[in-house]
């Protein structure tokens, strides 16, 4: 079931580049931020799938919400000529190290549980 969101990525990631889409320089905060929300949703539906408690729902709300609230706060910030790109990248950067911190525990478990039960 892990493998099919891996093997959807790969495909987006290829997509992307052999599209050939240029995205004007204006937009690339927009699209930069998204991204970094979309990464922490994903990141945290593998927690909660490592932690038996992923929920499909959560995961599309929080993938298209979190990135539609996140552009919208830097289009609002740009509106203010204030910066808000840099509470985003703060906020969605600290929430992706907690849940790869988390996941790598999670890993680290299970490791160390099948070679307890190997001995």
């Amino acid at each position: 079931m892990m493998g099919l969101p891996v093997v959807g990525l790969i495909v987006g990631v290829l997509l992307g580049i052999g599209s050939g889409v240029v995205l004007p320089y204006g937009l690339t905060i927009y699209v930069a931020i998204a991204i970094l929300a979309c990464m922490d949703t994903m990141l945290g539906g593998v927690r909660a799938a490592c932690e038996k408690n992923f929920q499909l729902h959560m995961f599309m709300s929080g993938f298209f919400i979190n990135s539609f609230v996140a552009v919208c706060m830097i289009w609002i910030g740009k509106q203010l000529y204030i910066d808000l790109s840099i509470a985003a990248i703060v906020v969605f950067g600290s929430r992706i190290f907690y849940n790869i911190s988390q996941i790598r525990r999670f890993l680290l478990h299970k490791t160390e549980k099948m070679d307890t039960m190997e001995k």
